[in-house]
């Protein structure tokens, strides 16, 4: 889900010595494939034809995965969440096993984030969607946008919870036991894509980049060894503020409240990224990134640490790490009267704060 925008700083074709081809680069872009934002693929390598069938192929998967994980639009001869949640309280749907492996992911980051990060609040987040488009489109007209009632926020939130799916793996179906209930796979179907796209390409690919919709999936180390470069936008939206470096086969992903957002008649800016807890979108950061090598990983991460302190959005961190047995980092931004207590920098007219990890890999505009 994303979402503050990273941009990859790429590097030009690197000249290999004498005894080895020469590597040529291949980048082509997908803008209306799925997830409603451009797939962009970048590989360096010395077979052209190779590279656009990469192309190809994570073009296929993003399509695929934007239709099977859609809540909103029904496609023919496919059973996606869609269907899942149209027959919530009905019978159990058979899916494809994408469909269950992103499920499981989505799982997996609720018990590890104590329930923070709850896909099934599909109907509280129903609700914020509705308010949202049509807040966007009175604030187009320079409208008053309404705001959900308590009331509204509380009925929504009621029909939720894990114990209400069943997923039968031998028989690959989903059931929602209980109708109301619903699921919303914004803060990871993207992440799961990518990562599903670079763990495709990357064995037959020299060096390379996945660019979905600001999920950035990088396949092994540059062949210069200089390491990658990814530029994290600046909440206010002018250019970058700051450049990340990473190496080998990662991952960054930016959440942030500065898209998909209407500001109500109450003056007040919503977001996005809904806080399970208080039923209203986040107020703590303008965006958090996550750097890890898998990008599912680092977008449920994202999105969790976003309604979460620093300090418990470190223990989750530290929590995963444990369970993975894979680094994580993260960068929060921040208002300046919004610190926390945090050391950092302050870049831009924000307060950024870092795990202390990338204290050697962060570089400010």
């Amino acid at each position: 889900m994303i979402s503050a925008a990273c941009s990859a700083m790429l590097a030009g074709c690197t000249v290999q010595p004498s005894s080895e081809p020469e590597l040529i680069k291949y980048s082509n872009i997908a803008v209306d494939a799925g997830f409603d934002t451009p797939f962009i693929y970048t590989e360096y390598g010395t077979d052209h034809d190779l590279m656009a069938e990469h192309f190809a192929a994570g073009t296929g998967i993003w399509t695929t995965y934007n239709n099977l994980f859609d809540i909103y639009n029904d496609y023919e001869g496919i059973n996606n969440l869609k269907t899942v949640n149209d027959n919530a309280g009905i019978a159990p749907v058979k899916v494809d096993r994408a469909v269950i492996d992103l499920l499981k992911t989505a799982k997996e980051f609720y018990d590890l984030s104590g329930g923070e990060f709850d896909i099934t609040q599909g109907s509280l987040l129903h609700v914020w969607h509705e308010y949202r488009e049509n807040g966007i489109a009175l604030n187009e007209k320079n409208e008053p946008a309404p705001v959900p009632t308590e009331a509204e926020l509380q009925e929504a939130a009621s029909h939720s919870g894990w114990e209400y799916i069943e997923i039968d793996e031998e028989n690959s179906t989903v059931f929602i036991t209980e109708k109301g209930v619903s699921l919303d796979v914004g803060g990871i179907a993207k992440g799961f894509t990518a990562e599903a796209i670079g763990s495709t390409t990357e064995n037959d690919a020299v060096y390379g980049i996945v660019d979905a919709g600001r999920n950035i999936r990088t396949m092994h180390d540059k062949a210069d060894g200089t390491p990658w470069r990814v530029g994290v936008q600046n909440p206010s939206g002018e250019g970058s503020l700051f450049i990340v470096e990473m190496s080998g086969s990662c991952s960054a992903v930016t959440s942030g409240d500065y898209e998909r957002f209407y500001t109500g008649e109450d003056g007040k800016r919503y977001s996005h990224i809904i806080d399970p807890d208080t039923m209203y979108p986040a107020v703590l950061y303008h965006s958090v990134t996550i750097l890890t090598p898998d990008s599912a990983a680092a977008d449920c991460l994202s999105t969790t640490l976003f309604t979460l302190s620093v300090e418990e959005g470190k223990k989750v961190l530290a929590e995963y790490e444990k369970r993975s047995g894979k680094p994580a980092s993260a960068v929060w931004i921040t208002d300046p009267d919004q610190t926390q207590g945090t050391d950092g920098v302050s870049a831009g007219g924000y307060h950024v704060c870092y795990t202390e990890d990338l204290a050697e890999r962060i570089f400010f505009q």
